[in-house]
């Protein structure tokens, strides 16, 4: 018979340093959960991309288990990275603080295409290129 669903909890952790302090230990505490058991668990699983900010929609169950499903890093996250700079612009119309070609934007995009709400490249490759220039970031050929 299927576990009864208590809450789903959304939380963005650096991959593989996850620890019992805030964000997740309040988000898992108060549900119950054995926080030491889920951050060895994640780290364990996102041990690959240390540092990098990565989604997770943790799952609690009524008798205080837990499953977790990892998503892709944020768009804006990736592009930073691409472009190498530490943060995006605090006036995106008049400050550009890097540049990334249409061919990292088609590479974030692939990676993204499953945590985004389409299915077709081109539409994803748009939503890449509006955070981008979001974030001061200009995308050249």
């Amino acid at each position: 018979m299927a576990k009864e669903l208590i809450t789903k909890i959304k939380l963005q952790v650096p991959g593989g340093q996850a620890t019992p302090a805030p964000p997740v230990g309040p988000a898992l505490g108060q549900h119950g959960v054995n926080i030491g058991q889920f951050v060895s668990q994640f780290n364990e699983a996102t041990k690959s991309a240390n540092g990098v900010v990565t989604p997770v929609e943790i799952s609690v169950f009524k008798d205080k288990s837990f499953t977790f499903v990892l998503k892709s890093p944020p768009a804006a996250v990736l592009i930073k990275q691409a472009a190498g700079i530490a943060k995006g612009s605090g006036n995106p119309d008049m400050e550009i603080v890097g540049k990334i070609t249409k061919a990292q934007v088609e590479e974030i995009a692939k990676q993204k295409l499953n945590d985004l709400n389409t299915t077709i490249l081109e539409n994803a490759l748009n939503t890449i290129e509006g955070t981008a220039r979001s974030i001061g970031v200009e995308v050249i050929n």
